[in-house]
């Protein structure tokens, strides 16, 4: 599917941005699609930084609207910000800020997110569970599990302190490594599969946990179809990708940027559209 994306840019065209390790085009052209289908004044981009006090800082003096954040900042731009508000201060994650006036307020709507997409899925909370990763997108999907009724939560993760401390704060367990175990439900927190990156054709779980597994979710939104997303897909297992989670963490912060509501068919489309 191709679409041109059109519209005249002015002094009053609102930025709305992103701050990731490795940016995308995914949110771009999500934001920008549903900019030009519901005719706002918006546009967006996508950036990196190595200094995020002061990208931060831009965002207020500048008067961007909104911002997008993806790891690993989810946590370090917490001190930076204004008002924390319940969605990212219960888990001590910001996916989301919204400059009002030169006031920085900070969101999480990636925990909506995997609880809806663990909904739809039909993913029962009696499945046993592996989440791998101990930052602010693992957080999300812990206590979106919690939430959810899940009871028996293994964090998988190689930094003792971080990982322990993921699992007690939801009173689950931590191990430093999956080892022999087969938990039915294995969730991928991490930045492993994720394009260009240093393990980007590699498993977050070994091989046999996945083939073993009911239900795979992946975080991971580049490419949707990851390493650990394609060996599911070939072993018949029911999939979440991370596609699915950055469509409805994006819309729920577009209407955060705008205060417009997009139909779940633009939603659709612009999800598409993000990934062609």
């Amino acid at each position: 599917m191709s679409r041109t994306i059109t519209g005249d840019v002015s002094k009053d065209t609102r930025l709305c941005m992103s701050l990731s390790g490795r940016p995308s085009n995914i949110g771009t052209r999500f934001h920008n699609y549903l900019y030009d289908e519901l005719g706002l004044d918006f546009v967006y981009k996508a950036f990196t930084t190595t200094d995020l006090p002061a990208a931060v800082a831009g965002i207020r003096a500048l008067g961007i609207r909104g911002c997008g954040v993806s790891m690993p900042f989810k946590e370090a731009c917490i001190e930076h910000v204004d008002v924390v508000h319940p969605s990212a201060s219960a888990i001590d994650s910001v996916n989301t800020i919204v400059n009002e006036d030169g006031e920085l307020h900070a969101y999480n709507t990636d925990y909506q997110a995997v609880a809806d997409l663990l909904h739809r899925a039909e993913l029962s909370p009696e499945l046993t569970v592996a989440v791998t990763g101990s930052g602010g997108m693992a957080k999300a999907v812990v206590a979106a599990l919690r939430d959810s009724g899940f009871r028996t939560v293994t964090v998988v993760a190689r930094n003792a302190d971080t990982g322990t401390a993921l699992a007690r704060t939801y009173g689950f367990e931590w191990q430093p490594e999956l080892g022999a175990a087969h938990p039915q439900l294995l969730v991928n927190a991490t930045p492993i599969g994720m394009a260009d990156g240093p393990e980007s054709e590699a498993l977050p779980f070994p091989e046999a946990a996945v083939v073993a597994a009911q239900a795979v979710f992946d975080v991971v939104a580049l490419p949707p179809d990851t390493p650990l997303v394609r060996l599911a897909t070939e072993h018949g297992k029911t999939v979440v990708t991370g596609a699915d989670v950055i469509a409805l963490q994006a819309a729920e912060q577009f209407v955060l940027y705008t205060g417009v509501r997009p139909t779940d068919e633009q939603i659709r489309r612009a999800s598409e559209y993000s990934r062609s």
